[in-house]
């Protein structure tokens, strides 16, 4: 058995999942990997970001006890990929809501925002973070 390599996966729900993980494959980029769930219901996909990483999502539910009680369209995630130029052009073609043109940062990093038909707010920028601190 082999030890996983550690990574953070964004985990949202939605009101429409389905129409969302198209929108997402389609504007930005990310690879259906899998999707569980019948008819409209998706109780858990998984959407791989081609550089890495990527996202798992599911329909909103209509159950007090919800174990990821998530509000749809609250979240805000970013994205690392080389070529956030792409991405851009990509989404606008695709028609997402950019709500942040592509521009470079202060700390030297090239991105814009864009919002998904829930609402929620996606970034994509070539800033991959800052070196650990060694231990």
């Amino acid at each position: 058995m082999t030890t996983p390599s550690p990574q953070v996966w964004p985990a949202f729900r939605a009101r429409d999942a389905r129409a969302l993980i198209r929108f997402l494959v389609d504007a930005f980029g990310f690879e259906e990997t899998v999707v569980y769930g019948d008819g409209d219901r998706v109780d858990h996909a998984q959407l791989d970001w081609p550089e890495g990483g990527g996202v798992m999502l599911g329909s909103v539910r209509d159950d007090p006890d919800d174990a990821w009680p998530a509000t749809p369209g609250t979240a805000a995630i970013y994205v690392v990929t080389a070529d956030p130029a792409a991405v851009h052009a990509r989404a606008v073609a695709a028609g997402a809501s950019v709500v942040r043109g592509l521009s470079t940062t202060d700390y030297g990093s090239q991105e814009f925002a864009a919002r998904d038909p829930e609402g929620n707010r996606w970034s994509f920028g070539t800033y991959a973070g800052e070196p650990r601190r060694p231990r």
